[in-house]
C-alpha cells in the first residue's frame, strides 16, 4: 500500500549517492520578512526539503532559517535555481557561487542547483549547465538539474553534458496539467520529477471532482492534491506562508487515494491548456 509513504522518505537521484526527500517546501514569493518564519515552521513540522531560487530573492532568509533551526545541515535538502545566463561560463559560475554563499556561508553548499527555465536558448542553457557542472565537481552543489525543460532540451544536453541525465526536472504538475510526455521521458531516464504548483495555487479548490474526493477521504482539497502527486511518483513542493497550512500540507501520509479515484483525477487533464505557469515544449 502506498499509504506507507513517510515524510522522512528519500528517493535516490540518478547516477548519484544523493537522496532527495519525497516532500518539499516551496518559498516562491514568500516575502523576506516572512520566509524565515515559514521555513522554521516547515522544519519544525518535519519537512527536510526547502526549494528556493535566485528569482525568489529569499535565498539569504532560507540560509538564516537553516542556521536558526539547529538541525544538522546534512539533514536538510536545499534547492535553488539560476534563471538567466550571465554571458559566460565563469560569469554564471560567479552567480551560482553567490547563491551558495547566501544559503550556506563561505564554506557552504546546496543540495540541488537547477537551471530555472529553458527560455535562454541553446547557448544560454549550455553556458549555465557547464557552470553548474563546475560547481558540482567542487562539491558546492551535491546534485544539479533543470526546471521547465521539455524532452528536446534534455536531449540537446547530451552533446556537451558531462553530467547526464540531469538529476532532476522540476515542472508544473497537478491533475489539470499532467505533462505526460515529459513525465514518462524523465521516468524512463531515471530523472526525478518534481512538481511545482501541486495545489494549483488553490484555483481549483471548488472543482466538483476534487471536492467530492476530498470529502470521501475526510481531507482538504490541498491534501488530496499533494497525496495525488506523491502517488504519481512526483516530489511535490507545496508553498504556503500560513502556519496551519504548512502543517496540514504535510499531513498526507495517513491515507491512500484508491486506483479508481486516481483515475478520476487523471481524467481532469487538460494538457498544456491546464497550466497556470508553464507547460514545457517537448519538440
Amino acid at each position: 500500500m502506498s499509504a506507507s509513504f513517510k515524510i522522512t522518505d528519500l528517493l535516490p537521484l540518478p547516477n548519484s549517492n544523493v537522496r532527495i526527500p519525497r516532500l518539499g517546501f516551496g518559498v516562491y514569493r514568500s516575502p523576506t520578512d516572512q520566509c524565515g518564519k515559514s521555513c522554521l515552521k516547515a522544519l519544525e513540522t518535519g519537512y527536510r526539503h526547502i526549494d528556493t531560487a535566485q528569482f525568489y530573492a529569499n535565498e539569504k532568509e532560507v540560509g538564516e532559517a537553516l542556521q536558526a533551526s539547529n538541525i544538522p545541515r546534512d539533514r536538510v535538502f536545499v534547492t535553488t535555481k539560476i534563471l538567466s545566463p550571465a554571458g559566460s561560463v565563469d560569469a554564471n559560475y560567479d552567480k551560482l557561487l553567490a547563491s551558495v554563499h547566501k544559503i550556506g556561508g563561505a564554506d557552504g553548499y546546496v543540495d540541488l542547483f537547477l537551471i530555472h527555465s529553458s527560455k535562454s536558448g541553446p547557448e544560454g542553457r549550455k553556458q549555465m549547465w557547464q557552470a553548474l557542472e563546475k560547481l558540482y565537481e567542487e562539491g558546492k552543489a551535491k546534485s544539479i538539474g533543470v526546471s521547465n525543460f521539455g524532452v528536446q532540451h534534455i536531449e540537446e544536453m547530451r552533446s556537451y553534458a558531462k553530467v547526464w541525465p540531469p538529476h532532476v526536472n522540476q515542472i508544473e504538475l497537478h491533475p489539470w496539467c499532467q505533462q505526460r510526455t515529459i513525465d514518462a521521458y524523465c521516468k524512463q531516464n531515471g530523472i526525478i520529477v518534481e512538481a511545482y504548483s501541486p495545489i494549483v495555487r488553490n484555483y481549483k479548490a471548488n472543482d466538483p471532482t476534487l471536492v467530492e474526493i476530498a470529502k470521501k477521504y475526510g481531507q482538504s482539497t490541498q491534501q488530496v492534491l499533494i497525496r495525488y502527486a506523491l502517488q504519481k511518483g512526483w516530489v511535490p513542493l507545496p508553498k504556503t506562508d500560513n502556519p496551519d497550512r504548512i502543517v496540514s500540507n504535510a499531513e498526507v501520509f495517513g491515507f491512500d487515494i484508491s486506483k479508481e479515484d486516481m483515475a478520476e483525477l487523471d481524467a481532469l487533464d487538460q494538457g498544456s491548456a491546464g497550466a497556470i505557469v508553464e507547460a514545457v515544449v517537448n519538440e
